[in-house]
């Protein structure tokens, strides 16, 4: 069989080379595999993801590597087309007033002798876990007893992969302040000039689990925080609804429950109180 090509006339990046009736079958592909709705000004954004696997599996049309996705062999596409299409921008200490409520109530946890647990449940590639860890064990490491946990969580193997080596650019610290960089991270030279090593010690207290929000969830302990920060943009009511009811079934009562600071759970569940721009507790029974 002779592997198809993109039409000479088609520029598989555009949004041109991408049909009406193929965005929107890849547009229910990934709403049902991840609950994302994608709206039309996203055309030229899924053509610029996808391009490069139609000529890895010999697909002529957005239509055509769909099929091979949905049909073909199981050769793991599926997974890389939702890992392509899922995966977004991230870095460390983003919208920092999460962080420093998650460094008081820790603190509040270790004056009471308790553990302190949290979820990052949209992970990405791992800045906001790894942020979260170096604020728990700088609390430690100060001579604060706390026994503390941190878990990520994403629907993309390849970006928990990426979280799991603990390498980045430089430029994904910028906001990152400077003390918690020169302890918990590592300045990259010669072939690595320009990137970062989150410190071993520390990659080796965080855990990473592949996550479907959008599916019934795994049997996982319950946090005193879960967060669910900048993506439920990519939501519909529906979705948001059912994803984040069945992330406070894993949040202890009293626990605290983060947004990205542009999103609200107002309508969306009861049984919440708000603590801050994008944080929300959930009530004792």
């Amino acid at each position: 069989m002779v592997p198809m090509k993109p039409a000479p006339f088609a520029q598989p990046g555009s949004a041109s080379a991408i049909s009406d009736r193929d965005f929107a079958r890849i547009s229910e592909f990934i709403y049902k595999s991840a609950g994302i709705a994608l709206t039309a000004n996203k055309k030229t954004l899924v053509a610029g993801r996808l391009f490069r696997r139609l000529e890895v599996v010999g697909a002529g049309t957005y239509g055509e590597y769909l099929d091979h996705v949905e049909n073909g062999p199981a050769d793991g596409e599926m997974q890389t087309a939702i890992d392509l299409l899922t995966t977004n921008e991230t870095y460390f200490w983003r919208e920092a007033r999460h962080f420093e409520l998650a460094e008081r109530l820790a603190r509040e946890a270790a004056a009471a002798r308790r553990p302190f647990s949290i979820w990052s449940a949209a992970c990405s590639t791992g800045e906001e876990v790894y942020t979260l860890a170096m604020v728990l064990e700088n609390i430690r490491a100060g001579g604060t007893p706390l026994d503390w946990n941190v878990t990520g969580s994403d629907i993309s193997v390849r970006v928990l992969r990426s979280a799991q080596r603990g390498l980045y650019p430089m430029d994904r610290s910028t906001q990152l302040p400077q003390a918690l960089l020169k302890k918990f991270c590592r300045k990259g030279t010669g072939p690595q000039a320009g990137y970062l090593l989150v410190d071993k010690a520390l990659r080796d207290k965080v855990r990473f689990a592949q996550i479907n929000l959008v599916e019934s969830l795994p049997e996982t302990p319950t946090y005193d925080m879960i967060f669910l920060r900048n993506v439920m943009i990519y939501f519909d009511a529906p979705t948001k609804t059912a994803a984040v009811t069945r992330l406070l079934t894993r949040l202890k009562p009293g626990g605290t429950f983060c947004v990205g600071l542009a999103e609200t759970l107002n309508g969306i569940v009861t049984g919440l109180k708000g603590n801050g721009p994008g944080a929300y507790l959930k009530a004792a029974p």
